[in-house]
């Protein structure tokens, strides 16, 4: 199975010039979506993990199927007013403002070690504020994975620059 073909690209999503990369197409295909989990729990074997976290919204699909697999707790790292419960919150720059992740004081321990997932990465905020809410809570990122990455957006570069592991199943260039 070739994880890059069960991939599908929208153009012009959600403004013209943007070629989207969904991965809901990849979800709906139990081979591909088996061949993803197990390819990025690959990327990390050998390497205690002690909780898998993942970042809104479809990084909760692959957060979720890869700690279910690796016997682990998942923790939700979530948009802004989406938690319950009392939340440690980190805002990051967007193209035109800014938003916030927000994570449970109580989902991580001090000296766990988090694998932190999502769908993509393209220019990183997402991720970074991800990684500094789990540090925050006093865990350790030992990794980043995902299934996308847009290179020339560099957000691979900004995530390896907190001195966090990056990897990805498949990269698409110039879009």
């Amino acid at each position: 199975m070739n994880i890059r073909n069960s991939i599908r690209t929208i153009p012009d999503f959600p403004k013209p010039g943007i070629q989207f990369r969904d991965v809901t197409t990849l979800f709906g295909d139990p081979r591909a979506f088996r061949e993803a989990t197990d390819s990025l729990i690959h990327l990390f074997a050998g390497q205690r993990i002690d909780k898998v976290a993942a970042l809104e919204a479809r990084g909760f699909i692959m957060g979720g199927a890869i700690a279910h697999q690796l016997c682990v707790g998942f923790v939700p790292i979530r948009k802004a007013g989406k938690l319950p419960g009392p939340s440690l919150s980190e805002s990051y720059t967007l193209e035109y403002g800014e938003a916030t992740m927000e994570l449970h004081e109580d989902a991580l321990q001090p000296g766990e070690r988090v694998l932190l997932v999502d769908d993509l990465i393209a220019t990183g905020g997402t991720c970074e504020a991800g990684i500094k809410l789990i540090r925050r809570a006093g865990a350790s990122v030992i990794g980043c994975g995902f299934i996308i990455d847009l290179p020339e957006l560099g957000g691979r570069a900004k995530i390896e620059a907190l001195d966090v592991p990056v990897h990805v199943l498949v990269e698409f260039e110039g879009d």
